[in-house]
Parts: C-alpha cells; sequence; structure tokens
C-alpha cells in the first residue's frame, strides 16, 4: 500500500489490514505512521487515515487517530500494561474527566511487534516549556493553573465504583507496595552508583504514613492518575484555556491521592528552577509569567478537597524518588540504543539531582 514505517510501528500495510480485518476505522485505507514528540515512556503515534480518491472526486477527508505501545527495550515487569490504559479510558470517557474515546486494544504482538491501543485524535496543545506558554497571557496561565489543580481535585473525587473503576488497584497498604514496586524497578534498571539512594529508601520507609485509618475512609482507594502534570493534558487555550483531554494514564491505579498531588508539584517547578528536571518532565512551562506558585497549587488544592496536607513535605520526597526511578530506566534504554526521539542525554544526569532534592524534602519536614 505504499505505506512508510517508523521505529516501533514498522508494518504500517500490516496495521492497516488488521484494521479492515476487525471492521475498524482506517482499515485498508493509506495510513501515515508519525512518532509524536515528548513521550518518555509509552510510545505514541499520529496514524492518519485516508481512502483512495475517487476518479473527479474532492480529496477525501482524513481520519486520525492516536496509537500507543510500550517503549522498544528495557521493559519493566508490571509497566507498560497497554490493557490497564486502555480500561482507564473507556471507563472516564463521558465523566468529568475528559480523556480521548478509545478505539480498539490490540494484544496480538504479531501486528505490529507489540501489544497497542488506538484513540481517537483531540485537538489541543502540550504546553512543555516556557517558550510553549509565550502564547498564553498571563492571565491565562492562570486559569491553566486553576484548571490544573480543579482536575486533580476531580480525579481525585471520581465515584470509582460508579465508573467501573472499583477493582482497579488494591488500596490498602498503597504507599508500601509503591515504595516496594519502585524499588526493584530501580534494581532492574539502575546503570550506575548513585550516592544516596540507599539512605533515601530507608528515610522514605521509616516515614511511611499510617494509612490504617484512612484505607476505612476515602482518603485512600481514589483513582490516582500517577503522572499528573501541564503536558499531560491537551489544552484548547482561547479564549479562556480549557482542558482538552488528560493523556498518559499508564501508570493510573487506586492509591492515595496526596503521592499524586506531591509528584505533581515535583514537576511544578518555579522562576529560577529552570534546570531543576529534563525537558521530558514538562520542567520550564510552570516557570512562564502568571503561573501559581507551588504553594498556591497545594492551597487551592486543600480548599477544593479538604486532605491534610501536613505530610506534603514526605509525599514530594516520595516523588522525587520514584521520578528518579522512572528516569534511571529511560537511561538505560538511552544506553541501549532503544529510545526512539531526541534530548535523552538529559535524563541520567537528572537522577542523582532528585535523589537529592528528596532528601532536602525529607530534612525539611524533620
Amino acid at each position: 500500500m505504499g505505506d512508510v514505517g517508523v521505529p516501533g510501528v514498522e508494518d504500517v500495510a500490516g496495521l492497516s489490514n488488521w484494521l479492515a480485518e476487525n471492521d475498524l476505522p482506517g482499515g485498508g485505507q493509506h495510513l501515515t505512521v508519525e512518532l509524536i514528540t515528548g513521550g518518555r515512556s509509552n510510545l505514541t503515534y499520529r496514524v492518519t487515515a485516508r481512502a483512495a480518491a475517487e476518479p473527479g472526486s474532492a480529496e477525501p477527508t482524513a481520519t486520525r487517530m492516536v496509537l500507543r505501545r510500550p517503549p522498544l527495550g528495557h521493559v519493566l515487569p508490571t509497566a507498560h500494561d497497554m490493557s490497564r490504559e486502555y480500561r482507564v479510558l473507556s471507563a472516564l470517557h463521558g465523566t468529568a474527566v475528559p480523556v480521548a474515546r478509545p478505539v480498539v486494544l490490540c494484544q496480538d504482538t504479531g501486528v505490529i511487534g507489540a501489544p497497542f491501543y488506538l484513540m481517537e485524535w483531540v485537538d489541543g496543545v502540550v504546553f512543555r516549556s516556557s517558550e510553549d506558554a509565550k502564547i498564553l497571557t498571563p492571565a491565562q496561565t492562570g486559569l491553566v493553573s486553576e484548571r490544573f489543580v480543579e482536575m486533580l481535585a476531580t480525579i481525585h473525587g471520581l465515584d470509582t465504583d460508579a465508573v467501573g473503576l472499583g477493582g482497579f488497584g488494591r488500596p490498602a497498604g498503597y504507599m508500601a507496595r509503591q515504595l516496594a514496586r519502585w524499588q526493584r524497578q530501580w534494581e532492574l534498571s539502575v546503570t550506575r552508583d548513585v550516592p544516596g539512594y540507599a539512605d533515601l529508601v530507608a528515610r522514605l520507609e521509616a516515614g511511611l504514613p499510617d494509612q490504617g485509618a484512612a484505607e476505612a475512609g476515602s482518603a485512600v482507594g481514589t483513582l490516582v492518575h500517577g503522572d499528573f502534570r501541564v503536558d499531560n493534558m491537551l489544552i484548547d487555550p482561547a479564549p479562556q484555556p480549557r482542558i482538552a483531554a488528560v493523556v498518559d494514564w499508564e501508570m493510573s491505579t487506586l492509591g492515595d491521592p496526596l503521592a499524586d498531588l506531591g509528584l505533581s508539584l515535583v514537576y511544578w517547578t518555579e522562576a529560577g528552577e529552570e534546570d531543576l528536571l529534563p525537558p521530558s518532565a514538562g520542567a520550564t512551562v510552570t516557570t512562564a509569567p502568571g503561573f501559581l506558585t507551588r504553594d498556591q497549587i497545594a492551597a487551592r488544592y486543600a480548599s477544593l478537597t479538604g486532605r491534610d496536607l501536613s505530610r506534603l513535605d514526605y509525599y514530594m520526597a516520595f516523588g522525587c524518588f520514584k521520578l528518579a526511578v522512572v528516569l534511571e530506566g529511560i537511561n538505560a534504554r538511552f544506553l541501549q540504543r532503544k529510545t526512539v526521539g531526541e534530548g535523552f542525554e538529559r535524563e541520567g544526569p537528572a537522577v542523582p539531582l532528585l535523589i537529592d532534592r528528596a532528601h532536602q524534602m525529607l530534612d525539611a519536614a524533620a
């Protein structure tokens, strides 16, 4: 069919044939597949389908979709589960949390070489840097800040049983399990000795929140996104910014919402902190004029949810730890030459900086 593949989706004609066999959009049509830059874990592609034009007819309308598949190398156990991400999208579509409509999940690795799913295309802007944010006025970036924290509160306020996610995770003991899980991921990913890592794990274990009382209530067992940040939202910027879709749900589960907030605030850098995180983490967008500060985001979240944020420094330190493990895994794929795209050389150097930052947060909380 003349379709040209890209790394991760080499057999484009085979994908078109599979879509046709399953009576799905784009089936049997000419497909164009392009990598959408910015992702540092699961790979995301724009798939454009065009039917052959009839003689004398106008150019056929293109159908756009998004394809998600695991990374090309160094896939860790329990990570990059396409079925989990597809399940949460299916549950959330049509709720107060905007997501792209899921189209199909394919577990057959013979189609493109890995499990994948397709979802509808959603128009919107991804803001990753302060340069991206220059199209917004300070008043608009203030509104983006408000919409951001309101959406996080909305996610954490969902009735998970009502949307079909009641069994999506195991809320009891969430933080202890997260600590153990990310330690295992570190052991499978680490490429060098990182000073301070072992001490950080010991400090996080010693300070684990006592969640026994909370597990009986609603504070634990809520839906958590797992990687909630500005560049994981598609934003319709004008005239007043609105969130068109929340994306990248691969780490979502049921758990402690304060862990979600803590990681979000790690990503939320302020003016003068432009070098704290690599560009892949959307590290500079919130440094643009008009964005709220971390303290303002936290205060607004507390106002919206009524949750006690007295241990927020601990949860932010935990967020630094988790992000350090994620970036070390990406660094391992980069060293194996299994990454797709540019900028991966910045991931590895950020890891020890995050470990140090976590210690500083725990010191502040002491």
